[in-house]
């Protein structure tokens, strides 16, 4: 990833995608209309990939952000990328495009630039949405190496996922995930790569955030930064793909501003250090699911 020339990465089936995204996952307690403000706002400060679920339930807004954003001439809709993601209640054949036609009715939007299997199943299942046109790439979300070579042998398969969304932080670097989808041209995009979220329903609290550790913090004193600007930008110099998520002004514009400093070889060993296999999200529903995506260590 060539951070001095380009601030996209080209995808598998030759799109590209922005390697630095907002992130608008929010607990039912947050008011939608925050989710609406913040993309208008992202997109005022430079952000051009918005990541999004049916599941987030903020189509509807992000849709109107973005395309009052059009409107205004701030961008064009090729200017933006955007991620929806299949939830689990919608997997089987016949409902996968009618989910789809859902999420783009609710933005308005005529395609995605992306869509994700949200949970592990079957890819064959997005193939028919990508000939439709309805979105430009299809990929997968929290899948471990082994459910990834499930998919990339299955007999017939037309597209292989263009990237894998993972939780990914200094506690948690996926180092061998990485790695093996570097080998097989599937891009790695890191969600909770802050580790600020504490949502109990969601995530391990006992484990402390991220950006509280001391490393990172010194890390961040040497280069005037943020341990946030260094979270974000150790992640794009291992080549991987970042989602922030904030819906504050303050945080959205600094969250874009990693692009303009680089850390050293020793600042990435120390960061790599604290890596411990820690996991934040814990989806409790799914533990006892044969595909539950936690099972191997990557």
């Amino acid at each position: 990833m060539d951070l001095k020339r380009s601030r996209c990465v080209r995808l598998s089936d030759g799109h590209h995608m922005p390697v630095l995204g907002l992130g608008t996952y929010a607990p039912e307690e947050i008011p939608k209309i925050q989710a609406y403000e913040a993309t208008k706002m992202a997109i005022d400060a430079g952000y051009r990939h918005i990541d999004s679920a049916y599941m987030y339930q903020n189509e509807k807004e992000l849709g109107k952000a973005i395309r009052e954003k059009v409107a205004d001439g701030t961008v064009k809709r090729e200017d933006i990328f955007y991620t929806s993601k299949l939830w689990a209640t919608c997997l089987r054949p016949e409902l996968v495009r009618p989910a789809l036609e859902r999420s783009l009715r609710d933005l308005q939007l005529d395609y995605v630039d992306l869509y994700l299997i949200h949970m592990p199943i079957s890819l064959k299942v997005l193939e028919k949405c990508k000939d439709a046109g309805l979105t430009k790439s299809i990929g997968v979300s929290n899948f471990n190496h082994k459910q990834l070579e499930i998919i990339l042998n299955k007999p017939g398969l037309k597209y292989k996922p263009v990237c894998n969304q993972v939780e990914c932080h200094p506690y948690l670097n996926q180092s061998k995930l990485l790695e093996f989808c570097k080998s097989r041209d599937i891009v790695l995009v890191a969600f909770s790569a802050l580790g600020s979220h504490r949502e109990k329903k969601w995530m391990n609290t006992d484990i402390p955030p991220p950006l509280e550790d001391l490393a990172l913090k010194a890390i961040a004193q040497k280069h005037g930064r943020s341990p946030a600007q260094v979270a974000l930008r150790y992640q794009l110099q291992r080549g991987v793909v970042v989602l922030a998520k904030s819906f504050s002004k303050k945080r959205i514009w600094e969250n874009f501003q990693v692009f303009d400093f680089e850390l050293t070889p020793e600042d990435m060993k120390a960061i790599d250090g604290l890596n411990t296999n820690s996991r934040l999200l814990m989806l409790s529903f799914g533990v006892h699911h044969p595909n539950y995506p936690f099972v191997e260590e990557y």
